[in-house]
């Protein structure tokens, strides 16, 4: 079951808006765009609602999950896959996902090297066994700059309806305000982090001495992590289980930032082209007078060519030509225009993308296109 399941029965009797999960995701995504983590990894991920939510955080370059059910994660997991979208224009950054099965009282050398670590709605779920192990994996092994534990605040509780002892049958305990503050701030103290309380889910007006629904600690490393610190005590052998991986496509890859330069210049140099037969169209129904005589299709003329091509890229000071019915557009025309260039970076880059993709003059300084029959 859905760990958040049950409690949004009690806590919509309260009529939380948004809903209190939501309030807790939207903290995190708050969270990454304030300190923009590379790479982040979720605890308890569940359903993966929270993974799928940052993906579209465009400083995040690298998500993992991990949960001990494994079942509730591939329930939902299709929708960390890439959309047809997503390879049709690939975003610049690069985006890998992955979902481990296993406990977090195990260690695993996969989940190290994270910038922010979540561990929402996860400690009351844990076994006291676990739970005494769970500030070594996470701050001693793992080690990351951040990490964020949310867990129901029980003085909360008699505010909600319908909760006799705990929000959710598989709730091993569920700490007041002072509890969870003492437990984290001796966890901080072990591992050399500092720790600031908030939380979400504002109480009803007069209660307010009771707190927040769901009380948050947000730990940020106080020193660096070192090289010795780093390489001591890491497991060899890998403990979880990967149950999903997703590499998205990304203009990092030169097989994705070939296709999006071909694409671009082919686009761009049509634009030019189009753009000028248009301007010629019109010259030259300008200069015939009998309506009645006027050419089913356009005949291009190296004259109006010549003249109009000149005035387009006389600023650029660039050579724009045609052979006949061939119109020539230089690379270095093409290349100035920003969305060829930003993600070319160099001329060179440019040249070395587009070869054998794209109909080039003899020299390869010009992109061809053949006119004959542009309007039939």
């Amino acid at each position: 079951m859905d760990k958040n399941f049950q409690e949004e029965q009690f806590t919509g009797i309260t009529k939380f808006t948004p809903p209190l999960y939501k309030q807790r995701y939207q903290f995190i995504k708050d969270l990454v765009g304030k300190y923009k983590p590379k790479k982040v990894a979720d605890l308890g991920c569940a359903d993966c609602t929270l993974l799928w939510m940052l993906k579209f955080c465009s400083c995040v370059e690298e998500l993992a999950g991990l949960d001990i059910c494994a079942s509730v994660m591939k329930e939902k997991m299709h929708r960390l896959s890439p959309l047809p979208g997503d390879y049709l224009q690939p975003n610049e950054r690069s985006l890998t996902v992955t979902l481990h099965h296993g406990s977090v009282a195990h260690k695993d050398p996969c989940l190290l090297g994270f910038d922010l670590v979540t561990c929402i709605e996860l400690i009351e779920h844990l076994e006291q066994s676990e739970l005494r192990k769970f500030p070594e994996v996470v701050f001693g092994f793992m080690a990351p700059s951040i990490v964020v534990i949310s867990t129901p605040n029980s003085e909360f509780n008699p505010l909600l309806p319908g909760v006799t002892l705990f929000r959710h049958p598989d709730h091993k305990f569920e700490w007041n305000r002072a509890q969870f503050q003492s437990w984290a701030l001796e966890t901080a103290r072990c591992y050399d982090y500092s720790v600031e309380f908030t939380g979400v889910g504002h109480p009803p007006t007069g209660m307010e001495n009771v707190g927040f629904c769901t009380q948050i600690g947000v730990f940020v490393r106080k020193y660096p992590q070192t090289s010795e610190s780093a390489r001591s005590e890491k497991p060899t052998e890998a403990v979880y289980k990967t149950v999903f991986r997703a590499v998205y496509p990304s203009l990092k890859d030169e097989k994705y930032l070939q296709n999006a330069v071909v694409s671009e210049v082919i686009f761009t140099a049509q634009i030019i082209k189009r753009s000028l037969l248009g301007c010629f169209m019109s010259e030259h129904e300008e200069y015939n007078d009998d309506p009645t005589e006027r050419k089913p299709r356009f005949q291009p003329s190296v004259k109006y060519f010549s003249e109009d091509l000149e005035k387009l890229v006389a600023q650029k000071s660039m050579e724009v030509f045609v052979n006949g019915s061939v119109v020539y557009i230089p690379l270095k025309t093409i290349f100035s225009f920003p969305k060829v260039n930003q993600l070319c970076g160099t001329f060179e880059k440019l040249c070395k993308l587009i070869a054998g993709k794209v109909t080039l003059s003899s020299d390869g300084s010009a992109v061809m296109f053949n006119t004959e029959h542009e309007n039939e």
